[in-house]
């Protein structure tokens, strides 16, 4: 039997695929838990095919409903986004995950810290990126987690027992 399989956003694995054409990675997921996993690599950005290096991002307007506007030029890829959302978590099905670590506050793969600019009378409001979001209401039974909070050992040895235990079934 494989190693049990575990989604990572791309640049958590070194991958140069952020917005600047730079990596965050971190070795507390390619040292530690690449002995135990297989890490299966997902970046939203370039799958919806934006280039690297490429403009940033981020959400806005409504906390709910927020859209993922480019910074600069304010193009709105929120349908895009979404669409491609819908067809990555389809396809992550026969992926077998049994969890996924994703990059803190980013739009596309935040759990819950990503800011909202412009939301009237809701200053620090935050919302889960559009990926994140996605793939947690798609797969409600599968254990998350971000770098962030990988960085506790408790956390991370929590993560890992939830990811197997969802493996044996």
């Amino acid at each position: 039997m494989g190693k049990i399989r575990i989604g990572v956003s791309a640049c958590l694995l070194g991958e140069e695929v952020r917005h600047d054409g730079r990596h965050k990675r971190d070795p507390n997921i390619t040292e530690a838990l690449s002995q135990e996993f297989e890490l299966v690599p997902v970046c939203p950005e370039v799958g919806l095919g934006l280039g690297v290096p490429r403009e940033p991002m981020h959400l806005e307007g409504d906390l709910h409903q927020p859209r993922l506007v480019t910074n600069s030029t304010r193009i709105d890829l929120t349908d895009r986004m979404r669409t491609w959302c819908t067809e990555c978590v389809r396809s992550l099905e026969k992926e077998s995950l049994c969890g996924f670590i994703f990059k803190s506050k980013s739009p596309s793969c935040g759990m819950s810290n990503v800011e909202i600019v412009s939301v009237r009378d809701q200053d620090g409001a935050t919302a889960p990126g559009g990926f994140a979001r996605a793939f947690m209401e798609y797969f409600p039974g599968v254990p998350v987690v971000d770098e962030v909070l990988l960085q506790d050992p408790v956390l991370r040895v929590d993560f890992a027992e939830r990811a197997s235990a969802l493996s044996r079934g």
